[in-house]
């Protein structure tokens, strides 16, 4: 055996992001109008008065769905709803998506029948045009690849590299309650596993159950800041948990920020899921991910437009770089929020 050569590195020791950053390292870009390549969201590219606004996703089997829980309907949807989200967090407009499958020899005609009416059904509900793709035989089962396109006047595009100091951090909704619905459906598949005449025990949950099969990408947020005339000064979705997001932003911006605990918002189906787990409500909504809710900064001049939107929730501020990003828990302690999020690239 060689000892000179060289020891091939695990991707799992740089996680999914670190590997992005290693890969995309150093790329030039040789046009003009390529106004954003890697780093954000989604691309932007100029053309004239209107940017389009790129982005794509994958789903594989076994690694982001499961088909013991997941119905094929609900599975086109959420692949579909997933892309639009990236194209909101950019305070864009979805127009066309790109639909790509890999498809295995288990799979019948109807199967691929049933994702494309979730698809379908998507493209109806956010007004979206699907306008294309391709399909492949498999030999590992099912991956899903669309690619998103929406578009936005160039004023209008919001990153994640523009927060500064002082801005309030807002986010959507609730967080935690698609992590505790996957939670909830592994838990399930175990017992059936073991005993296959086993029925699920799924009553009472659908809240946190419609989260995590059919979340929903917040176009009602987009519309609701547009017309209180507030441009967010950065924005990210939430898909890898909150620490995750807001480290995206603090790093991208080269700044701090302080996170309140008591102003996370957590629904109460979701702290009930977490306590029947053992699971801190707090871990879920920092650390889960798949709410596909908004995080995002706004000046403070413009916190009393959002004062009585429901639907908004300030939960801290932006700081100097060097205060790094941290959360200040109920006790009033100060600590510093640790990106974990969902490293799919560890066994």
């Amino acid at each position: 055996m060689d000892d000179n050569k060289q020891k091939l590195r695990e991707i799992s020791e740089l996680g999914e992001f670190g590997l992005i950053d290693h890969i995309t390292k150093g790329i030039k870009l040789n046009h003009k109008n390529t106004l954003k390549g890697v780093g954000d969201d989604a691309a932007v590219i100029e053309y004239g008065d209107i940017c389009a606004i790129i982005t794509t996703d994958l789903l594989v089997e076994g690694i982001h769905f499961n088909l013991i829980y997941t119905p094929l309907k609900h599975l086109g949807y959420k692949a579909v709803v997933v892309n639009l989200s990236d194209i909101y967090a950019m305070n864009a407009t979805p127009k066309q998506i790109t639909v790509s499958l890999a498809i295995s020899k288990k799979f019948a005609v109807e199967h691929i029948e049933q994702i494309y009416e979730g698809i379908k059904l998507a493209c109806e509900q956010y007004n979206v045009d699907l306008i294309g793709g391709d399909t492949s035989s498999s030999l590992t089962g099912l991956a899903i690849s669309i690619t998103a396109i929406g578009e936005a006047r160039k004023e209008k595009i919001t990153y994640r590299n523009t927060a500064k100091k002082n801005d309030v951090v807002c986010v959507t909704g609730n967080l935690g309650s698609a992590y505790m619905g996957l939670q909830l459906l592994e838990r399930e598949k175990e017992i059936f596993k073991t005993d296959p005449g086993f029925s699920p025990s799924l009553e009472g949950y659908d809240y946190i159950l419609q989260r995590q099969l059919k979340p929903e990408a917040r176009k009602d947020v987009i519309k609701i800041l547009r017309e209180l005339n507030v441009k967010p000064t950065s924005m990210i979705d939430i898909s890898d948990g909150l620490s995750s997001e807001i480290f995206h932003i603090c790093k991208k911006s080269t700044v701090g920020c302080k996170i309140f605990q008591d102003k996370i918002p957590i629904d109460l189906n979701t702290e009930k899921m977490a306590e029947e787990f053992n699971i801190d409500p707090l871990t879920a909504a920092l650390n889960g991910g798949e709410d596909y809710e908004l995080l995002f900064t706004i000046d403070i001049n413009d916190l009393e437009k959002i004062k009585d939107q429901s639907m908004i929730h300030p939960i801290g501020h932006i700081t100097d770089k060097e205060h790094g990003a941290v959360l200040i828990t109920n006790s009033g302690q100060s600590i510093a929020l640790q990106a974990q999020g969902w490293n799919q690239m560890k066994e």
